[in-house]
């Protein structure tokens, strides 16, 4: 079975996101987590709280136990693009692009549904 939990406009490149990411697809869940606990990045904050939610939707939602769980994928996908201007010299305009991502965790026990 698999559980899924979603986190809509994190305030983060997706660049910077997805290297964080690819680092705990595989692992079993609650490794996963510790593992995050340990990274100094925004990024990883912000995908461990992803994965928590996720284990939380299997254990309240679906009765599983969260030592079973994997994370079958974690894709961040680009969200929305906030543009701003700063003062630049001589009377300029320099463009300021501020992404968002979106993080998808999914969680999978092995069983075939």
């Amino acid at each position: 079975m698999e559980i899924q939990a979603l986190t809509r406009y994190a305030r983060m490149s997706p660049k910077k996101m997805r290297e964080v990411a690819r680092t705990i697809q595989g692992r079993k869940a609650p490794a996963a987590v510790e593992y995050l606990m340990l990274v100094p990045r925004k990024s990883a904050r912000l995908i461990a709280k992803t994965v928590k939610s996720a284990i939380a939707n299997a254990e309240n939602n679906a009765n599983l136990s969260a030592d079973s769980l994997t994370v079958k994928s974690a894709v961040i996908e680009n969200g929305p693009v906030i543009k701003r201007f700063k003062a630049g010299a001589r009377g300029t305009a320099k463009p300021r692009v501020k992404k968002m991502s979106h993080i998808r965790i999914v969680l999978s026990d092995g069983a075939a549904n």
